[in-house]
């Protein structure tokens, strides 16, 4: 029996881990144990726990309650409790998923202790090392025994620092931390959205609940700080966002994270104020996953600087404007279902022109069949020994 300390800390870590829970629990508990540690990183209920109550995740073994702060404190604290998690649990692995602040701690405070990383969402790149998340990435992947990649361009990405291909590496010897293995094995977020798409059906009255024409609105999330924390920025997208409103007599629905919600109760600009006269523009509580699905389903189209919410609008087969000037999420624009506008109202307004003068759009497979999970699983059995 192997035992995984698996990190987690922000919403799509929890969405992730969900998968690759439920794929132990169904086909390895005999072989496999997961730990879940909870840094705290998120910790809005909103932001957290529904998550744990609608996906069925067992509640973690050990809550961090780290909090907020800048990214050296947070991540300081983080580094030091999970350092002594290792030390009471002497997992077989530890598990990080993506690019946060608990990636990059649980990342450290493995390597450091010689226990093999796990990093599941490798190799992805925006090529913008002014973003915290490029930074925990490359830090993350360059730490770990094991990477699993959801894309091929995430593969070529570690192909271009220095990672050899699965056979190379294979030819040299076992996997460890200076023979790392790279797979690519899909993404575990279409697995979950092909799971739960159906019970996400369950949550109709999120339509009437709030006044949302069905079929009828964008869909937007509105989160990192490059957009948030300037409230020229923020304005410039919320007034990008109310014109396409009013002017196309189409809805807006924005479930609002937390730090956008604290700019705009904060701000005294004449754009967002403005903001409470359109009746078309819905601003809303965050919403679960599943209503997040739900949401995506029936969206005109999607507008976003959430790399998750790209990649679900990509699964749902709905256009999607990206608020921001990169992506790590390089096939969906080069599929051309996805623009990349940035925080520029120009640009926000021609992506959703765009949009509405195309034709239909081709969804190509580019992220697995569904089945990332347990492939990750097997490999973990497979290759630490």
């Amino acid at each position: 029996m192997k035992k995984l300390l698996t990190i987690i800390g922000a919403r799509p870590q929890i969405i992730k881990a969900a998968a690759l829970n439920r794929a132990i629990q169904s086909k390895f508990s005999s072989q496999l144990t997961e730990v879940l540690v909870h840094t705290g990183q998120h910790y809005d209920h909103g932001m957290s726990d529904v998550f744990f109550e609608e996906m069925g995740i067992p509640q973690p073994n050990y809550q961090l309650s780290i909090g907020s702060g800048s990214h050296g404190k947070q991540t300081g604290k983080m580094l030091e409790e999970i350092e002594r998690v290792i030390n009471l649990e002497n997992p077989d692995a530890l598990v990080i998923y993506g690019d946060t602040n608990s990636t990059l701690a649980g990342a450290l405070a493995a390597s450091k202790l010689h226990i093999p990383v796990v990093h599941i969402e490798a190799g992805l790149r925006s090529f913008n090392k002014r973003m915290p998340e490029e930074i925990n990435r490359i830090t993350a992947d360059h730490t770990s025994t094991l990477l699993y990649s959801p894309t091929k361009a995430g593969l070529r990405s570690l192909e271009r620092e220095g990672f050899l291909s699965l056979d190379e590496a294979q030819k040299k010897g076992k996997a460890d931390v200076d023979n790392p293995y790279v797979f690519h094995c899909g993404d575990l977020m279409y697995d979950n959205t092909l799971f739960y798409s159906a019970k996400a059906d369950e949550y109709q009255s999120l339509f009437s609940t709030h006044g949302i024409d069905k079929g009828n609105f964008i869909l937007s999330t509105i989160h990192r700080p490059q957009n948030t924390d300037d409230i020229n920025t923020l304005a410039g997208i919320l007034s990008a966002l109310n014109e396409i409103s009013l002017q196309n007599q189409i809805q807006i629905v924005l479930p609002l994270h937390p730090r956008t919600a604290n700019m705009i109760q904060q701000s005294d600009d004449s754009e967002i104020k403005s903001l409470a006269e359109n009746l078309l523009f819905k601003i809303v509580e965050p919403v679960g996953f599943l209503e997040m699905i739900l949401l995506e389903k029936h969206a005109q189209l999607v507008m976003t600087d959430s790399g998750g919410v790209q990649k679900e609008a990509f699964f749902m087969k709905k256009p999607c404007v990206i608020l921001r000037p990169e992506t790590e999420w390089v096939e969906i624009v080069e599929s051309g279902c996805a623009v990349l506008a940035g925080s520029n109202p120009v640009k926000i307004k021609s992506g959703y022109e765009h949009f509405s003068h195309k034709g239909k759009l081709e969804y190509p497979s580019i992220f697995g069949d569904g089945s990332a999970a347990e492939f990750i699983c097997q490999s973990i059995l497979e290759h630490l020994t």
